[in-house]
């Protein structure tokens, strides 16, 4: 391919993903902190003169979202686009592919490919694109989050042993990975974007358990050499995993969880040339409220009221519980959305406790603090608990 002259041929990209748009804080609206963000991510996008934005998948929180929740959503994929730059999303597993087939027509109409669903790579999973000068061109192979049982077929499921599904489902991704990778060339910039767990990744607190544990995971020896960037979603903590090249997650916009406190949120910007690994660059995104934890007695606690800005707050109260006390906390924290007595004889066990309001709590939540309280956690029971879940969800 021939270059205008004093120009050097490069893709870039923008990677975004686990927006998680419709959200909540323990039943606190999010929908203005995702305004803002998404709205950051699109100024983002047009500064650096991107030629591709990646959307890698859960821009729901859920299958079925509000109409407000889809409008932020659709409305920030317009904003992309008319940045100049091409978007492609793929679905992830808190998104409903029916949702974005029946929507995809008028979303391409504004420059905003999409990928519900698992497609071969003639039929459209391995997208080709063109940079915003016509200098080069791109190939982007394209895995939604595929479940493990569209992967591994019933007989399988029900013959194989536990501990076999995940090697067969590494195995079946491995497979269709190297199909949609088959059509790269020497001469364009070849890019995976995937939705799904890596091996080594680590979780940023927010994920559903059913879908990150062993069985869904995939070697990073998986996604092939020949690729410049590999762009992942899933995963809700920036990170890059080991592996042949670059193979990065780019976290969610927002702290979703408690357990997202310490996480620095951002976008991933990407030069990528063809033959060589990709030049990364992390962009820090300044809007949405951060998460904190804070912990003590309250006599330990009420020097912190009014310190602690706009943050939402998660208070964990060391004290014998008595009527009131929770009230009284949410008096000296506003912002608190999560209020946890933790008696002084199970300091072992934090986030035990019977001051915790079940207001506006996911079933997911509820359910691990049900079997928390009563000393009977176990994974399985959970992942079992998501699996289901989802299927009503969907």
């Amino acid at each position: 391919m021939s270059h205008p002259i004093g120009k050097v041929a490069r893709v870039k990209v923008l990677h975004t993903s686990d927006w998680h748009v419709g959200r909540t804080i323990r039943g606190r609206s999010r929908a203005d902190e995702h305004v803002a963000v998404l709205a950051e991510i699109a100024a983002i996008a047009g500064d650096e003169r991107v030629d591709l934005v990646l959307v890698v998948g859960d821009l729901f929180d859920t299958a079925a979202p509000t109409p407000e929740a889809e409008q932020i959503v659709f409305r920030a994929l317009l904003d992309l686009a008319a940045t100049g730059a091409t978007v492609l999303v793929l679905a992830g597993n808190h998104d409903s592919a029916r949702r974005l087939q029946a929507v995809q027509p008028l979303l391409e109409l504004g420059r905003v490919v999409t990928r519900p669903v698992f497609a071969r790579p003639e039929a459209g999973g391995l997208v080709d694109v063109v940079s915003r000068d016509g200098a080069e061109r791109a190939k982007v192979a394209v895995l939604p989050f595929l479940s493990q049982r569209h992967v591994i077929r019933a007989e399988q499921l029900m013959s194989a042993d536990a501990q076999d599904h995940g090697q067969i489902y590494d195995t079946r991704v491995r497979d269709l990975l190297a199909q949609l990778c088959s059509g790269f060339e020497a001469g364009t910039v070849n890019l995976v974007a995937a939705h799904l767990t890596v091996s080594g990744g680590r979780l940023g607190g927010g994920e559903r358990a059913a879908h990150t544990v062993f069985e869904y995971e995939v070697g990073a020896v998986s996604f092939p050499p020949e690729a410049q960037y590999v762009a992942l979603g899933h995963l809700h903590r920036r990170q890059q995993v080991p592996g042949p090249g670059q193979i990065h997650y780019c976290g969610s916009p927002l702290q979703l969880d408690f357990g997202e406190t310490r996480d620095i949120k951002g976008v991933v910007v990407v030069e990528a040339h063809p033959g060589v690994p990709a030049k990364v660059r992390d962009v820090e995104l300044r809007s949405g409220r951060r998460l904190r934890t804070v912990a003590g007695t309250l006599e330990d606690l009420a020097p912190l009221a009014g310190t602690t800005g706009d943050d939402w707050l998660k208070v964990i109260v060391r004290s014998a519980p008595r009527v009131g006390l929770a009230d009284e906390v949410r008096a000296l924290f506003p912002e608190a959305v999560d209020v946890v007595i933790e008696r002084p004889d199970a300091v072992d066990r934090p986030g035990v406790g019977g001051g915790t309001s079940r207001s506006g709590r996911t079933p997911g939540e509820l359910f691990r603090d049900y079997l928390a309280e009563r000393g009977e956690a176990d994974a399985q029971v959970v992942d079992l608990f998501d699996e289901l879940l989802q299927e009503v969800e969907v």
